[in-house]
């Protein structure tokens, strides 16, 4: 019988909490956690895909208006995005540092989600004036954003973490042009589904956004000690403003 005095490293329950940091800090556990993500990510492009392909066949140059050339150019910036945020989580680094307990985690959660309940609204008839604003900030937000997370390159994070602190494009003036680029892009998805209701939604994850930016730069700032002075010369989200 093996006998296991209280307080040792020999302790079954030690060598679990040892063996799971250990497996945390491995290329195949980071891979693991941004598998719903990957597999969300790869079904949202999927699911487009049919809808896409018939409109580009079904797209008569001599007869497209502008109105209905941004819009295809919205629905493929999209997709775009969509695959290149699957892809990059795939090939992603490991974390140098993370953010500990449930609420971090759940703000970046909501953050990510809570937008698709707009979408699950009832939609709207929209002015021609409004279709066309909609389309250009869905696809303005959209090729903005599609620009940040490729300067981000393997080092997106979802979930509160520190891969590699970017500087360069548009990471020189602001700290978090993906989370401004998604916010125009769901600006216009809201125009679409306008109503109190959406309303709130849209404000309520503008809410869990601004939360997510604070627990990512607690993150930052202890995983690397130039943070702060790059945050000092650098807007937050809006230059000027925030």
């Amino acid at each position: 019988m093996a006998i296991y005095q209280a307080g040792t490293n020999d302790a079954p329950g030690n060598s679990v909490v040892t063996f799971s940091r250990t497996f945390e800090r491995t290329g195949l556990y980071n891979l693991l956690s941004a598998t719903p993500l990957i597999a969300w990510y790869g079904f949202a492009a999927i699911l487009q895909l049919p809808s896409l392909a018939h409109q580009i066949a079904s797209l008569d140059l001599a007869t497209a208006d502008a109105r209905i050339l941004a819009g295809l150019a919205s629905k493929l910036a999209t997709q775009v995005f969509f695959i290149t945020l699957a892809l990059l989580l795939v090939l992603r680094r490991k974390p140098l540092g993370k953010a500990s307990g449930f609420y971090p985690r759940f703000v970046a959660m909501a953050g990510t989600f809570l937008a698709i309940a707009i979408m699950l609204l009832p939609a709207r008839e929209l002015s021609v004036p409004l279709q066309v604003a909609s389309t250009l900030l869905v696809l303005c937000g959209t090729v903005f954003a599609l620009y940040a997370i490729l300067q981000l390159g393997r080092s997106l994070s979802v979930m509160p973490e520190a891969r590699r602190l970017v500087t360069n494009g548009p990471y020189s003036v602001i700290r978090h042009p993906l989370y401004l680029g998604e916010a125009v892009a769901l600006a216009g998805v809201t125009l679409q589904f306008l109503s109190p209701w959406a309303l709130a939604l849209l404000a309520l994850q503008c809410i869990f956004q601004l939360e997510r930016m604070k627990n990512e730069e607690l993150v930052l700032s202890r995983a690397f000690p130039d943070y702060q002075d790059y945050a000092a010369r650098t807007a937050r989200l809006l230059p000027g403003l925030y």
